[in-house]
């Protein structure tokens, strides 16, 4: 039985280098030719390459939160969808790369909301599998501004993941380079909280960790919106969030409208599998038990408690209305 190959997500913003990062690494050079594999998740891209050692790595490209088209919601949907068939087919991730464009200084505070779901999606356990690569550094034209960015990185926004196992690594746009950080992930596999919060503790996506910052997320820019003179900041994020303020609502509706549904019915299925339930559901609907004739003037109610609580006595009382 052919062993499964190792599966590397590649995430991060619109422009931050994704494709090119995707290209270097599947450049024939070295390498059998990469061919594509038709995955049925729109917007979800695999590329296979296999190596001479009869190891295939196939890359996932996958469409960033601040995409100019299409909303987070639907984004995160599609990556989850993904993720949940790959984890039922049995394909655990050799590793996650989150992309970020060196030269794009004012990206870094937009950067914390796709970078919150990013470690949403990931989890701890899960961090260790993570890169975190810089890209665009032949592009780079203040060296000194891009070590700052780097180091403000690391101490602030990367800390919880790189304190958590993560590595950051640079990218100088070559195929050495880019194939380096993916020997780095080695060969150990980890499914993501993501895949074990909706396959295995059978959530729904709003009710997972990344469902839900991504509703505190929509909740708080609809509430921006609202406020008369408010200047957005600037970067590829704002512009896809700064959508109209009836859509951010309409978002954020349908997210809560979804977690009622779910609670409903989880309140239905707990209802569903008390011991009374079953007792009850057994005298109403077993066609072997003989009910009393009921006219449309009776007044039928049910008794119920523990044993020893009186129940007979009560059925043996007379009742007087």
């Amino acid at each position: 039985m052919a062993s499964q190959p190792a599966f590397v997500l590649i995430m991060g913003s619109m422009g931050s280098g994704r494709s090119n990062f995707i290209d270097k690494l599947t450049e024939p050079e070295g390498a059998n030719a990469p061919h594509g594999i038709g995955s049925p998740t729109q917007d979800i891209s695999e590329y296979a390459v296999m190596l001479g050692d009869h190891c295939e790595y196939v890359f996932v490209d996958t469409p960033g939160f601040n995409d100019s088209v299409r909303p987070a919601i639907q984004v995160l949907h599609t990556i989850a969808d993904w993720l949940v068939r790959k984890y039922r087919e049995g394909a655990l991730l050799t590793g996650v790369i989150f992309t970020y464009e060196v030269t794009d200084f004012q990206m870094y505070d937009s950067l914390s909301e796709s970078l919150d779901l990013f470690c949403c999606i990931c989890g701890d356990k899960a961090a260790r599998r993570v890169r975190l690569v810089t890209t665009m550094w032949e592009q780079v034209k203040d060296p000194l501004l891009a070590e700052i960015t780097v180091s403000r990185l690391e101490t602030n926004l990367w800390k919880p993941l790189l304190d958590a196992g993560a590595r950051h690594m640079r990218f100088v746009n070559s195929k050495r380079s880019a194939w380096s950080i993916i020997k780095d992930l080695g060969v150990e596999r980890e499914p993501l909280l993501l895949q074990q919060e909706l396959v295995d503790a059978e959530k729904h996506l709003y009710e997972t960790f990344a469902g839900r910052a991504l509703y505190l997320q929509l909740q708080h820019l609809s509430q921006k919106e609202l406020q008369p003179n408010m200047r957005f900041r600037q970067g590829a994020w704002r512009r896809q969030v700064g959508r109209p303020v009836n859509q951010l609502g309409a978002d954020c509706e349908h997210i809560e409208k979804q977690l009622r549904k779910v609670q409903k019915e989880r309140q239905r299925l707990k209802m569903r599998r008390h011991p009374y339930w079953h007792r009850l559901s057994f005298f109403l609907f077993n066609p072997n038990i003989a009910t009393p004739e009921f006219t449309e003037n009776c007044l039928v109610i049910f008794v119920v408690g523990p044993t020893g609580a009186g129940k007979s006595w009560v059925r043996s009382a007379d009742i007087v209305l």
